[in-house]
C-alpha cells in the first residue's frame, strides 16, 4: 500500500471532522459497496471486474466526455470507493487525476479494499477538504468530478455560489464542472440557478439511468460540439473507445435540456 499524499493541503479540513460518518462496506453478488452511516449506497465495485461502473449515475457523470475526450488533468472530489480512480486510470491514460476526500475512513477503506490504482505521477489522494482544495488551483484542470455526500444527502459546503465560483476559477479555458444531484431534493433548482448564474448558463443536465440521480455539467466556455448530428457520431466513436453508453446519454441530454430540432441552445 502506497503511503499517504504529502501534499501541503492534505490536513486543511473545515471543522467537525470527528462526526464524520461511519463507512461501512457490504457485499452482494459480486459487487462491493461502501456506505456512509446509512443504507445508501455510496459506491460500487464489481470485485471480477474493478474497472467497469457499476452505478448508472457514475457512467452519466463521465458524459462531460462528448465534449472533451482528451483531458489531462482531473480532480475528484469525493474518493468513496474509486470508481472513477479506476476508470480514470484504465481508459486516460494520458490524464493526471487527483482525489480529494475529506474523511480519512473512507481512504483508508478504499485503499484496502476497493482495488484503487497505483499511487504516484498519474493518480493521486489528498485527504482535504474538496471545498477548500479547489481554491489552489488556476485555470488547471480540464474536469472537476463532484461527488460528495454523507449518509443521507450532498454536502452542503459542496453546492454553494463561492463553491461554485472557486471551482469556475480552477478550471482550465476548456474545462467542465461536473455535479452528483438527486432530482427529488427540495433545494435541486435552487443549486441549478447558483451554478447558472456562475457558468452564465453553459449548463447541461444529464439524467442518470436510474435512480433519481443527475449529472450536471457546467462549461467554461461553450461547449463544442452542440449539433446533435455531430454528437451522435461523437457518442458512436467514444462507445467503442469507453465502453460506456454515449448514444443513450445524447438522447437523455436531448430530452432534459433546451434545444431546437438540430442542436442543443447552450
Amino acid at each position: 500500500m502506497a503511503g499517504r499524499s504529502r501534499h501541503p493541503f492534505r490536513r486543511r479540513v473545515r471543522g467537525g471532522v470527528e462526526a464524520l460518518s461511519e463507512v461501512e462496506i457490504s457485499e452482494l453478488d459480486g459487487v462491493r459497496s461502501l456506505h456512509l452511516g446509512s443504507e445508501t449506497v455510496q459506491s460500487s465495485m464489481d470485485v471480477e471486474d474493478p474497472v467497469r461502473m457499476v452505478l448508472s449515475y457514475t457512467r452519466a457523470m463521465m458524459g462531460w466526455l462528448l465534449f472533451n475526450d482528451a483531458p489531462r488533468h482531473i480532480v475528484q472530489i469525493g474518493l468513496g470507493g474509486g470508481s472513477f480512480a479506476r476508470w480514470i486510470a484504465f481508459y486516460l491514460r494520458d490524464a493526471k487525476s487527483v482525489a480529494v476526500d475529506i474523511h480519512p475512513q473512507v481512504i483508508a477503506v478504499a485503499r484496502a479494499f476497493f482495488d484503487l490504482p497505483e499511487e504516484g505521477e498519474r493518480f493521486e489522494i489528498v485527504e482535504a477538504d474538496g471545498a477548500e482544495y479547489v481554491k489552489i488551483l488556476r485555470e488547471s484542470a480540464d474536469a472537476i468530478l463532484v461527488d460528495g455526500y454523507d449518509g443521507f444527502q450532498i454536502v452542503d459546503e459542496l453546492t454553494t455560489e463561492d463553491f461554485f465560483e472557486n471551482c469556475h476559477r480552477a478550471l482550465s479555458p476548456s474545462g467542465v464542472f461536473v455535479s452528483n444531484w438527486w432530482s427529488g431534493d427540495q433545494r435541486y433548482q435552487v443549486f441549478l440557478e447558483r451554478l447558472l448564474n456562475v457558468f452564465e448558463g453553459r449548463v447541461i443536465e444529464l439524467p442518470a439511468a436510474s435512480h433519481g440521480n443527475v449529472a450536471v455539467m457546467a462549461f467554461k466556455e461553450s461547449p463544442s460540439p452542440t449539433g446533435f448530428a455531430a454528437l451522435e457520431k461523437r457518442a458512436v466513436e467514444l462507445e467503442s473507445r469507453f465502453h460506456l453508453e454515449f448514444a443513450e446519454m445524447v438522447g437523455r441530454i436531448k430530452q432534459t435540456n433546451l434545444h431546437s430540432a438540430s442542436r442543443l441552445l447552450i
